[in-house]
C-alpha cells in the first residue's frame, strides 16, 4: 500500500492483531480506506469459522483517556457487565470525540444449550444436528404483500426465539414418531461467554471496567469534560447503589502540565518585571516592556489557532522558554526612546518626532537580533518522526512569539512610550554602577592580555570536551504522570483464574504502602480494539496520592524500589515498572513495552528463544538495567488431536465431523442469536457441566459414522 513504512503483528489464542504504520504525512482516513479495501480481498482467503478481519477504532496509542469501574454493593459482576454493555457504553459513545468504549471484566451473558453426551447417544443425535435445528427455528421471513380491496398488507413471518423456553421447545429430530426437543438433550440456561480477560481492584476481587477511546485529532480536555458530564447523567439514572467511578483520567495529567507551564510563565513574568525595574530604574519603562509578554503570547495563540497547532505541553513550554527573549526588542526600544527624550529636553522638537527617530535608529538592529534568535531554532524544524512530533510544536510556538515580539517592539512599544514615558535625567541605577565598578577593571585587564585570555578560553573549551563521555544523556526527561504501571508476566501456561489470583495478591502487597490510593489490575485483554494481551499478562495501574500527603519522606523512585522488593517475593513472575503513557509511547516506538528493545531476527523460533535468553543474561549484568526480560513466544501447553485420515476413512468419518465435535465439546458452537428488545445475545451449543473438560473427555466425545455407528474421537 502507498505510504506504508512498517507492518507488525501479534498472534495468540483467539486473536491476531496486525498494525500497519504509515508515513506521517499520510491522511489517516485515506489510510483506513485503502486498508479496508485490502481487507475485503483478505476475507476471501480466510477459511470459514476463523473470524473476519475488521478495522480497529480510529484512535491513537494514547487514546485511552478515561477509564472507570462499574461498582455496586452486592451486585454481581455479571449484572455489572450487562449494565456496562447496554447502558454506560452506549451512552458514552454519544459524547463528541469518543470513538469507542471498551468493556473489560465480568462475563457476557449467553443463552447456552449444555448438551448431555449420554442423551445424544440415547436419541442418536449429533451436536451439529442440534446447532442446525436451532438455526432453522430462529428466523424471520418476508412474505411480500397481500392486496385486500383498496388496501395493501405486508406479510411477515416471525419465528425468532425470545426466551429460554422457546429454545427448550425447538424440535431437533423425530424418533419413534415422537419429537425430540432440545430440552430432552440437556440443559438450557443462561451462562457466561468464554472470556480472555478480567479486572480486579484493591485486592477485593473482580470488578467491571470501561475504557473510553478518544478519536484521533480531538481535544483531550474537551472530550474528557464531555465524558464526565455524561458519567454524571448516567449515575443519576442508575440505582443509587450502582456507580461509574473513574480510576484513570488523563485530564489530571493535562491540568498538572498546564499548571506547570502557567506557573513558569507567571514566575518568569514577575522576575522580568523585577529585573527590568532594577536595571532601568524607571517603573513606567518596566511596565511598558512587560506589556509585550501578554501581547506576544496572544499573537502566538492566534497564529497557533490559524495553523491548527494545539496548546499542548510542548507548545506551551515554548512560551515558557521564550519568555525572556520576548522582551529583548522592547528593552532596546524603550532604552533608546528614553535616551532621546532625556537628551533633547531643551530642544523644540515634537515628542512624536523624537520617538519616531529613536525607533528608526534601533529598528533594523532589533529586526536582525530577533531573526537571529528565530534562526537558532531552525534545526528543530528539520526533526522527523517522534523527535519532530515532540519538538516542532515548541519551535513553532517560540517562532510565533518572537514574531509577535518583533511586531510589538516596532509598533506597540513606541506608541506606549509616546503616551506614558516621561523624559528625565538619564543616570545609571545603583546595580549598574556596581557592575561597572567590577566590569571596567576586568575589561581593561583583558584588553592588555588578549592572547592569554583567548588561549585560556580555548583551553577551557577543549578541557570541557574531554568531560563529554562522562556526562549522562537523556533524549527527553521522564514525564511525571502521577501513577505507576506495574506489568507482571506469569508463566505461559498460567490460566485466567491464576492471573486473577496473582493480581489480587499483587494489589494486597501494593496496598500496604500508604502512598498508594488505588490499584486496578487488568488481566488479559478486553474487547477488540484494546491491547492484545494473553491471560498470563497482568497490568496494574497504581494511582498515587499527592506527594504532599506522603509521610514516609520517599520520592517516587524510592517508592518504586520498595514495591519492586516486595513484589519480588512472589515467585515465578517477572515485573516491569513504568507509567501508563510512557509504556504506550515505548510500544509505539518499538512495538515493545520497554524503554529499550533489542530485536533478533531469524528463521528458527527455537534458536531465537535460546539466543534471546542469552541476550537477557548479558543485558541484566549491565549497570543501570532494570526489569530485563525476553518476550514470551513459546511455552503455551496444548492438547493436540491428530486425526488419522486412514482410520477416519475406514469408518466413513470426515475430518470436519471430528473437528465439529472437538469444537463443540469445550468451547461450544454458535447457533444463532436472541433479541431482547434492543439487546442481542448469542446462543451457544456445548457439552454440559457434567463434561469435565479434560483430555479424556475429548477422547470420549463421540462422532457418528456414515453407517450410523458412533466412534470416540480417541479412536
Amino acid at each position: 500500500l502507498p505510504g506504508v513504512t512498517r507492518i507488525q503483528s501479534v498472534s495468540m489464542f483467539g486473536l491476531s492483531t496486525v498494525n500497519v504504520y504509515f508515513d506521517d504525512k499520510t491522511d489517516i482516513y485515506f489510510a483506513r480506506q485503502i486498508v479496508f479495501e485490502r481487507l475485503q480481498s483478505a476475507r476471501e482467503d480466510i477459511p470459514p469459522g476463523l473470524g473476519e478481519p475488521e478495522l480497529g477504532p480510529i484512535t491513537t496509542g494514547l487514546g485511552q483517556v478515561y477509564q472507570y469501574l462499574v461498582t455496586g454493593d452486592g451486585v454481581g459482576v455479571d449484572s455489572l457487565r450487562t449494565i456496562q454493555d447496554w447502558i454506560a457504553k452506549f451512552q458514552l459513545r454519544t459524547v463528541p470525540g469518543v470513538t469507542e468504549v471498551l468493556s473489560f471484566g465480568g462475563t457476557v451473558k449467553q443463552y447456552q444449550v449444555q448438551l448431555d453426551p449420554g442423551r445424544l447417544i440415547q436419541y442418536d443425535i449429533t451436536v451439529p444436528e442440534v446447532a442446525a435445528a436451532l438455526e432453522r427455528n430462529n428466523t424471520n421471513a418476508g412474505g411480500s404483500y397481500l392486496v385486500r380491496g383498496a388496501e395493501e398488507f405486508l406479510v411477515r413471518g416471525l419465528g425468532l426465539v425470545t426466551s429460554l423456553e422457546d429454545i427448550r421447545n425447538v424440535v431437533v429430530a423425530v424418533r419413534a414418531n415422537a419429537p425430540v426437543y432440545v430440552r430432552n438433550l440437556g440443559e438450557v440456561a443462561f451462562g457466561p461467554q468464554i472470556r480472555r480477560g478480567a479486572v480486579t481492584v484493591n485486592g477485593e476481587g473482580e470488578q467491571v471496567a470501561g475504557i473510553v477511546l478518544k478519536r484521533i485529532f480531538e481535544n483531550t480536555s474537551a472530550v474528557i469534560g464531555g465524558v464526565k458530564e455524561k458519567v454524571s447523567v448516567i449515575n443519576d439514572a442508575l440505582p443509587s447503589d450502582i456507580r461509574l467511578v473513574p480510576f484513570y483520567d488523563q485530564a489530571d495529567l493535562v491540568s498538572r502540565a498546564i499548571e506547570t507551564v502557567r506557573g513558569a510563565l507567571l514566575e518568569g513574568g514577575v522576575l522580568i518585571v523585577i529585573i527590568l525595574f532594577v536595571f532601568l530604574g524607571n517603573v513606567r519603562s518596566a511596565l511598558i516592556v512587560t506589556t509585550m509578554l501578554p501581547a506576544s503570547a496572544l499573537l502566538a495563540f492566534i497564529i497557533m489557532r490559524v495553523t491548527g497547532l494545539s496548546a499542548n505541553l510542548m507548545s506551551l513550554g515554548g512560551l515558557a522558554i521564550g519568555i525572556g527573549m520576548m522582551v529583548d526588542g522592547g528593552v532596546v526600544m524603550v532604552e533608546n526612546v528614553y535616551r532621546h527624550l532625556s537628551e533633547h529636553t531643551e530642544e523644540d522638537v515634537p515628542r512624536a518626532t523624537l520617538i519616531r527617530r529613536s525607533a528608526h535608529e534601533v529598528g533594523r538592529p532589533i529586526v536582525f537580533a530577533i531573526v537571529i534568535i528565530i534562526v537558532v531554532f531552525l534545526p528543530l524544524f528539520s526533526f522527523e518522526g517522534v523527535e519532530g512530533k515532540l519538538f516542532k510544536p515548541l519551535a513553532f510556538t517560540i517562532t510565533y512569539a518572537m514574531i509577535g515580539s518583533l511586531i510589538f517592539s516596532l509598533t506597540l512599544v513606541p506608541a506606549l512610550c509616546s503616551l506614558f514615558l516621561r523624559a528625565g535625567k538619564e543616570k545609571d541605577t545603583w546595580i549598574v554602577r556596581w557592575i561597572r565598578q567590577v566590569y571596567e577593571p576586568v575589561l581593561r585587564w583583558s584588553l592588555r592580555r588578549r592572547k592569554t585570555l583567548v588561549g585560556g578560553a580555548v583551553a577551557a573549551l577543549v578541557g570541557s570536551l574531554t568531560l563529554v563521555p562522562f556526562l549522562g544523556t537523556e533524549f527527553v526527561p521522564a514525564l511525571e504522570e502521577g501513577s505507576i504501571l506495574v506489568r507482571a508476566t506469569l508463566a505461559p501456561s498460567a490460566g485466567l483464574d491464576e492471573g486473577i489470583r496473582q493480581a489480587t495478591r499483587m494489589e494486597e502487597i501494593v496496598g500496604e504502602f500508604p502512598e498508594i490510593l488505588d490499584a486496578v489490575s487488568k488481566i488479559g485483554r478486553a474487547e477488540i480494539g484494546g491491547d492484545p494481551e494473553p491471560v498470563n499478562n497482568i497490568e496494574t495501574t497504581v494511582t498515587l496520592r499527592p506527594m504532599e500527603e506522603w509521610e514516609s519522606g520517599w520520592d517516587k523512585a524510592q517508592l518504586v524500589a520498595a514495591m519492586r522488593d516486595r513484589l519480588g517475593e512472589m515467585p515465578g513472575i517477572a515485573f516491569n515498572f513504568s507509567q501508563p503513557i510512557a509504556t504506550r509511547v515505548d510500544e509505539l516506538l518499538s512495538g515493545v513495552r520497554a524503554q529499550l528493545a533489542i530485536k533478533l531476527f531469524g528463521d528458527n523460533l527455537d534458536t531465537l528463544v535460546a539466543k534471546a535468553t542469552q541476550i537477557q543474561e548479558v543485558v541484566s549484568a549491565i549497570p543501570g538495567a532494570r526489569d530485563v526480560q525476553s518476550e514470551q513466544t513459546v511455552g503455551q501447553p496444548q492438547v493436540v488431536v491428530s486425526i488419522d485420515r486412514v482410520d477416519a476413512a475406514r469408518l466413513g468419518i470426515n475430518v470436519d465431523d471430528i473437528q465439529d465435535v472437538i469444537r463443540s465439546a469445550i468451547g461450544g458452537t454458535q447457533a444463532g442469536q436472541v433479541f431482547e428488545g434492543q439487546r442481542r445475545f448469542e446462543i451457544f451449543v456445548r457439552f454440559g457441566a457434567a463434561f469435565r473438560r479434560t483430555p479424556d473427555d475429548i477422547r470420549r466425545a463421540l462422532v457418528a459414522t456414515a453407517s450410523g455407528a458412533r466412534v470416540p474421537v480417541g479412536q
